[in-house]
């Protein structure tokens, strides 16, 4: 049984759209007790965990992967495709997968590019992960590095 969300003032409202404009709802999974605020895009292909608590103006790819009791700051970014060609890939097999396990903490303003991220990682604010994160502890800067082991 799909069991539905308490949405609060959702909707596509007071908007003048164009000829042939598309509207996409998103088709991910989201686990009980989260919580996703306003003005955050979640694309298709998605899987976020259970009492993750996702901030306002933040960018959710497709091919994420957001472990249990996490927390997503303001503005955070997703990225999938790196451009590898010297522009955007349209080819959805060419992009990259990110996952971040359980207890991942993730400040404002910070980059996640295709990675790994382990249980218990905090990423500063305005960091950019570039690589896959094997440590619990704190990682500042770009490209985001190991600050503090926990």
């Amino acid at each position: 049984m799909d069991n539905q969300p308490i949405t609060l003032k959702v909707s596509v409202r007071d908007v003048r759209f164009g000829r042939n404009v598309k509207v996409i709802e998103p088709t991910s999974t989201i686990g009980d007790d989260s919580f996703v605020g306003p003005f955050v895009e979640i694309q298709k292909n998605v899987s976020i965990g259970q009492r993750t608590k996702i901030q306002s103006h933040t960018f959710i790819c497709e091919f994420v992967t957001i472990g249990n009791d996490c927390f997503i700051g303001h503005g955070v970014m997703f990225a999938n495709d790196l451009f590898k060609n010297g522009s955007p890939n349209a080819d959805p097999n060419s992009w990259g997968r990110t996952v971040l396990e359980d207890n991942v903490t993730v400040g404002s303003n910070a980059t996640i590019l295709p990675v790994h991220i382990c249980s218990g990682a905090v990423i500063g604010a305005g960091a950019v992960v570039t690589k896959n994160i094997t440590v619990p502890g704190t990682y500042l800067g770009n490209p985001a590095r190991l600050s503090r082991k926990f």
